[in-house]
């Protein structure tokens, strides 16, 4: 049986010895005031008002303690949970959802340093307008603050506006070497204002979710640096595949289209032979490079083997990857790379249909990357229908406005 249902069964029975407390007093004063005629039949009813109100006061007590309870159960709750995850995103829903349970408490904020990157900010309660104007900061001295209260004064028209929040608290999350952020909560309450005892509760929260945030920081990064390839620093092999299940089956479930995009660098090999393989990896990182520097944000660019790359487009045409293919070739062969001097890239292009599977749809645009290189460099072939690679004129063809070969 959990705390809260310990609790109430308590309430329970207080509330049922009371009443028959009750009962059994009204019986023997039901009695003697039948002894004691009219003015024992007043004092009956004036024992029983009081006895009424004693019972009521103590029912409403007993629900106060239960609610208090019950709160304090679903913070402990939330606490012990913290360091059961290491994905980022859960612990810091728990975090605000155990700063959430502080009476009083209407919305919460957890704010984390991302190193020069924005900070990462989790929200529960608030509007987006809301949380970006949530701004914490410390002591105009510069000192390092145990916590900081904030009161909002509005015009009088404004007080009974039930959004406004009116009062916040926060206090920084401790980490191994400095604090890592901090949590914040709000009331919306005109008249609340946070005492010592709940500073004392965020606190052996932020205590608590230090640790955890950190723990689930450091796997989020391991995760990243695993999906990365280590040269190029684009999403790696294993990550392609991964999510171009994954944005397939989005596709197919919701009617959305999704474009992928297959190239590779013309006579890589040669160059390699010529340059020597140390140099050519700098000619692989750079041309990535340009690829990250074109590529939209929604797009996925990885490194698929050895100088292939692929490019996943969710919510694309083909028509779209085209487009992209156009840019990043300008990109690559706009300028020498490296030692290698002026690059081509060829691409083969294809836009998902419905009957294809992650595998089938990355083959046909694979084999649409060989066609274009059998036409020459700088060529890019788009695949339109499946099961037929063998016609050009029904399975793929060559856009128009290609690059001219040297």
């Amino acid at each position: 049986m959990t705390a809260d249902a310990v609790t109430g069964t308590t309430v329970l029975v207080a509330a049922g010895a009371a009443a028959a407390t009750l009962a059994l007093v009204l019986l023997v004063l039901l009695v003697r005031s039948r002894r004691s005629g009219r003015d024992g039949q007043q004092q009956l009813l004036d024992r029983v008002s009081e006895m009424n109100t004693r019972i009521e006061r103590m029912v409403r007590e007993l629900s106060e303690a239960l609610e208090r309870a019950q709160e304090e159960g679903r913070r402990n709750r939330f606490l012990g949970e913290l360091g059961a995850s290491i994905d980022l995103d859960e612990v810091l829903s728990r975090t605000l959802e155990a700063g959430g349970a502080i009476p009083g408490v209407d919305a919460a904020l957890v704010s984390i340093r991302n190193g020069v990157e924005k900070p990462m900010v989790a929200t529960l309660g608030l509007s987006a307008e809301e949380a970006q104007r949530q701004a914490i900061s410390g002591p105009p001295n510069g000192h390092a603050a145990r916590a900081i209260s904030i009161v909002y004064q509005y015009p009088p028209a404004l007080e009974q506006v039930e959004e406004l929040v009116h009062s916040g608290l926060a206090v920084p999350v401790p980490g191994e070497a400095a604090a890592v952020g901090f949590i914040a909560v709000y009331s919306r309450s005109p008249g609340h204002r946070f005492e010592e005892e709940m500073i004392r509760e965020l606190e052996e929260l932020a205590k608590r979710a230090g640790p955890a945030i950190e723990n689930a920081r450091r796997f989020r990064e391991a995760r990243k640096l695993a999906d990365l390839d280590a040269l190029t620093g684009l999403h790696n092999r294993r990550y392609f595949h991964e999510t171009l299940a994954r944005e397939v089956a989005r596709a197919q479930r919701y009617g959305r289209r999704l474009a992928l995009v297959v190239l590779d660098l013309d006579d890589f090999k040669a160059i390699n032979d010529r340059i020597g393989h140390l140099a050519g990896d700098a000619v692989l990182a750079e041309t990535a490079e340009r690829v990250r520097d074109v590529v939209r944000s929604a797009d996925v660019a990885c490194r698929v083997g050895g100088d292939e790359f692929a490019v996943i487009l969710p919510e694309s045409s083909a028509e779209e990857a085209d487009q992209l293919y156009r840019r990043l070739r300008g990109s690559v062969s706009s300028r020498p790379v490296g030692e290698a001097g002026r690059l081509f890239l060829s691409a083969g292009i294809a836009e998902l249909l419905a009957d294809d599977d992650p595998t089938r749809f990355f083959e046909r645009a694979d084999e649409a990357l060989y066609r274009a290189k059998e036409l020459g460099k700088g060529q890019v072939f788009e695949a339109r229908a499946a099961g037929l690679s063998a016609a050009p004129d029904a399975d793929a063809s060559p856009r128009p406005g290609t690059a001219n070969s040297p």
